[in-house]
Formats: structure tokens, sequence, C-alpha cells
């Protein structure tokens, strides 16, 4: 597997965990302090897009790291759950990192 899909795939996800937070704060100021409404609908219109985008991205990973469609299929979730995307991305890429053409492995701990 090349190493642009895990790249492409650690960029979409930190974009659409950065921009879930924006949009969860946007929330809060337009339900909470009634201020914010079109922000609110820009950041909501931008979030749905770059995740339309994660998705695509994402499930070209798991079908060439060919996962198991459970697996898959937290991984197309996380893009939706705050904070989520972070934790998931570090644990693909730790697994999905020996799979990458010209990777180094690493050192063996003693």
């Amino acid at each position: 597997m090349k190493s642009s899909v895990l790249t492409r795939y650690r960029v979409m996800a930190y974009v659409t965990a950065v921009m879930l937070l924006v949009l969860c704060t946007c929330m809060i100021f337009k339900y909470g302090f009634d201020m914010g409404e079109d922000v609110t609908f820009a950041v909501s219109q931008a979030h749905g897009v770059l995740y339309i985008i994660y998705l695509v991205f994402a499930f070209d990973l798991g079908s060439k790291a060919k996962w198991p469609f459970g697996k898959l299929l937290w991984v197309l979730l996380s893009g939706t759950i705050p904070l989520a995307a972070f934790f998931v991305e570090r644990k693909v890429v730790a697994e999905t990192l020996p799979l990458v053409s010209g990777a180094r492995p690493e050192p063996v701990k003693a």
C-alpha cells in the first residue's frame, strides 16, 4: 500500500475532527446563547462536505488494509463523535504503518 493513502486519511481525520469541534462550539453558541446562527450554518455545511471526503479516504484505506466490516464502520463513524477521530486516527496509523510500502519497521524494544 502506498504511503499517500495513509497520509490522505490522516489529514482528513484531523481536519474532520477539528471541524467537528468547531461545529460543537458553534452549536453551543447558537442554542445556548442565541447567537451565531449564520456561522453555525456555514460550519455545518463545511463539516458535511469534509466528512464525505473523509469517508471516501477512510473507506479507501480500509479496503486496501483489508479491515473487517466492524472496524471499518467504527473508523467511518469516528468522524461524527467529538474527539474520537483523534484517538482512532492514532490507533489506525499504528496498525496500518507496517502495511505501507517503504515504511521503516519500528525497532524491537528489549
